[in-house]
C-alpha cells in the first residue's frame, strides 16, 4: 500500500477491525475523515462481507470486511479546522475573571488559558422527551414466544422467498445479544412491509426489537433503531399517532444519554449535520439506472428508503421537511414494489 506524504504518522489496520473514533484515511489519499458509527454486513454464511462507515459530517463508506485501510494517527500537514476557543475573558476592572477565576493573576508575557466555548444546541424538531412505562404500555406483547412469532409469519406467506429464509434462520432461536440475528429481524419486518404489504405482521415482528433498550453498542441499536423509524411510519399510515410518537421517543432514547454538557452539544451538533446531509444513495441509484440493473437499483432504493424513514421518525431536518419526505417515501415505496 503506498503511503501518502500528507499524513506524518499512520497505521494499516484490517477493515473489519474499524470502530467509531478511528480517524480514516479517504479515497485519494489527501484527506481524512472521523468514523461516527461502523456497521457490518453479514453474507449468507454469517461471515462479515461489507463494512458500513459512517463518517462524522455525513457520508458514509462501503469496505471490503478483509481489505487493508490506513488510518491516521497524527492530523494532516493541513491548516487546522477553525478553533474551537475563545480568548481569555475580558478584564471586568475588578482584577478577577469570572466565577470560576482562582484568584491568581498570570505573571508577565504568560497567557491565560482559553475558555472552551459549548456551541450551542442546533435548531431541530421539538422534543418529545424520553420514553417510559406509558409508551412501553403502547406496544403490544407478542403472542407467544418470540419464536413463534416467527413461525406464524412464515406459515402466513409460504410463497415469499426471503420470508422462508430469514425465517428458517430465525426459528431456530432468537438471540438478542446477535448483531446478525437483530438485522435479521428488522430485514424481515422491512420485507413484509416493502415488499409483502403486510403491516401487521411486519409490527409484530418489529416489535421483538422495538423494546430492546440502547446497550451502548452502535452496530447492534442500527437494527433496532431501523425497525423503530419503520413501526413509526406504519403507525401513521395506520392513524395510531400515539403509539407511532412512542416508537420515536424510543428511537431517539440514545441522544439523552450523554450527561456531559459539552459533549451532548457536539453530539447534538454532529447528528443535526447527519439529519441535514442524509445519505441517500444518489450516484448508486443512478449507476444502477445507466447500468441497466434493475435489481441493483431496488436494493439501493430499499437503503434509499430506510433512510428517509429515519429522517420520518426524526421529524425531519433543517434541510428536508416531513411533507417532503412522506413524498419521497411514498416514491420509494412503489419504485421498490414495482
Amino acid at each position: 500500500m503506498t503511503h501518502p506524504p500528507a499524513f506524518r504518522n499512520y497505521k494499516e489496520q484490517q477493515a473489519g477491525s474499524l470502530q467509531a473514533g478511528d480517524q480514516l484515511l479517504l479515497p485519494g489519499g489527501d484527506r481524512s475523515a472521523e468514523i461516527q458509527r461502523v456497521d457490518v454486513e453479514t453474507d449468507d454464511f454469517g461471515t462479515s462481507a461489507i463494512v458500513l462507515a459512517t463518517l462524522t459530517g455525513g457520508g458514509m463508506l462501503r469496505i471490503a470486511a478483509g481489505s487493508t485501510v490506513l488510518l491516521t494517527v497524527d492530523e494532516p500537514d493541513t491548516e487546522p479546522p477553525a478553533a474551537a476557543v475563545a480568548g481569555p475573558p475580558a478584564d471586568s476592572g475588578s482584577g478577577h475573571s469570572g466565577s470560576g477565576h482562582s484568584g491568581e493573576e498570570p505573571a508577565d508575557g504568560a497567557t491565560a488559558p482559553p475558555a472552551v466555548v459549548v456551541p450551542p444546541l442546533p435548531a431541530g424538531p421539538p422534543a418529545l422527551g424520553s420514553p417510559g412505562e406509558d409508551d412501553l404500555a403502547l406496544i403490544p406483547a407478542p403472542e407467544g414466544t418470540p419464536e413463534s412469532v416467527i413461525e406464524a409469519v412464515a406459515e402466513a406467506h409460504p410463497g415469499s422467498p426471503g420470508v422462508q429464509l430469514l425465517g428458517e434462520r430465525l426459528a431456530k432461536g432468537i438471540n438478542t445479544k446477535s448483531g446478525s440475528c437483530l438485522k435479521d429481524l428488522s430485514d424481515l419486518a422491512h420485507e413484509l412491509f416493502i415488499i409483502l404489504k403486510d403491516p401487521e405482521h411486519a409490527l409484530a415482528v418489529a416489535d421483538l426489537l422495538n423494546v430492546l433498550p440502547f446497550d451502548g453498542n452502535p452496530g447492534r441499536w442500527t437494527s433496532v433503531e431501523s425497525s423503530l423509524a419503520l413501526s413509526s411510519y406504519i403507525c401513521r399510515q395506520l392513524g395510531q399517532e400515539e403509539r407511532a410518537a412512542a416508537y420515536e421517543r424510543f428511537l431517539r432514547a440514545p441522544d439523552t444519554m450523554e450527561t456531559d454538557p459539552f459533549k451532548a452539544r457536539i453530539n447534538a451538533k454532529v447528528r443535526q449535520r447527519l439529519l441535514n446531509e442524509p445519505n441517500l444513495y444518489d450516484k448508486e441509484v443512478f449507476r444502477s439506472i445507466d447500468n441497466s440493473n434493475p435489481d441493483a437499483e431496488r436494493e439501493w432504493r430499499r437503503l434509499r428508503l430506510e433512510s428517509l424513514l429515519f429522517l420520518r421518525a426524526h421529524g425531519g431536518s433543517e434541510t428536508i421537511g416531513t411533507q417532503e419526505l412522506e413524498r419521497r417515501i411514498v416514491n420509494e415505496l412503489e419504485s421498490v414494489r414495482a
